[in-house]
């Protein structure tokens, strides 16, 4: 595939990532690195940490993490079919997001209409007030 594909290569892991398409230009993957997003076997990676096969990389991405097993250690992006054969994706299943009541800033007092919908989407109902 490519030079570093053989067994005995590593590769930075910011390469890596962006290769594999985690991120969209290889700057974001550094930028992830120096924040601490990317850990590499539970230690913080720098950028040049070289990765081979059998690491686990771990990558906090929109506030949740990633679950990565280096199979290959390649340098140059490549197409989709290809990064299957080089990524193992552990990450569990996300849970659907919850529905959060939120309303515009400033737009002043709810109505009576609008509070009762607040209600019902925080699971209060309308006459849990009346019970005296």
């Amino acid at each position: 595939m490519t030079d570093a594909s053989s067994p005995g290569k590593s590769v930075r892991v910011d390469a890596w990532l962006w290769a594999v398409r985690i991120y969209k230009t290889r700057s974001a993957a550094t930028t992830a690195c120096r924040a601490g997003h990317v850990r590499v076997a539970g230690e913080r990676a720098k950028a040049a940490q070289p990765v081979r096969p059998g690491d686990e990389v771990r990558v906090r991405i929109d506030g949740f993490d990633r679950f990565l097993v280096v199979r290959e250690p390649i340098s140059k992006r490549v197409g989709a079919p290809l990064v299957a054969t080089a990524i193992e994706d552990r990450t569990p299943p996300r849970d659907p997001t919850p529905v959060i009541a939120q309303r515009d800033r400033g737009a002043g007092r709810p109505t009576k209409r609008e509070r009762r919908e607040i209600d019902r989407l925080r699971g209060r109902s309308d006459r849990d007030d009346l019970d005296v």
